[in-house]
């Protein structure tokens, strides 16, 4: 009975290593940062806690991205389209504008590797 507990975790701790690698190589986190800094830090901040320049002037308040615990309950496929498509088509905030045209699907992925790895230090909970 041991053995067969053994071998569960261990198949458990390397499916989730697996998942967690799967996420992180979906996009290059580093030019993530850089359109990061360039597009989302007036509205998000450049820690991603929802104070940019642009912040006071919005309502609603950008999302805090640095919030663990809320980030790691979206897929990855959501934030993608929240960024590409825009707050409402997600029913969110309209102030969040659809980045699509300007990141495309490459620099969209990226600006998510970049959140998951450096501001919300999360992987979405599945």
């Amino acid at each position: 009975m041991k053995r067969k507990t053994h071998i569960l975790l261990a198949v458990t701790v390397f499916a989730f290593l697996c998942v967690a690698d799967a996420h992180a190589q979906k996009g290059d986190s580093t030019a993530g940062g850089e359109s990061f800094a360039t597009i989302c830090a007036s509205c998000h901040g450049p820690t991603g806690k929802g104070d940019g320049v642009a912040a006071a002037a919005l309502e609603p308040k950008p999302r805090d991205l640095s919030d663990a615990k809320y980030l790691s309950t979206l897929t990855d496929e959501y934030l993608f389209k929240v960024i590409t498509e825009g707050g409402t088509v997600v029913g969110k905030a309209p102030t969040m504008p659809a980045w699509g045209g300007v990141l495309g699907e490459d620099g969209a992925w990226n600006v998510i590797a970049y959140i998951r790895k450096e501001i919300c230090k999360c992987v979405h909970a599945e």
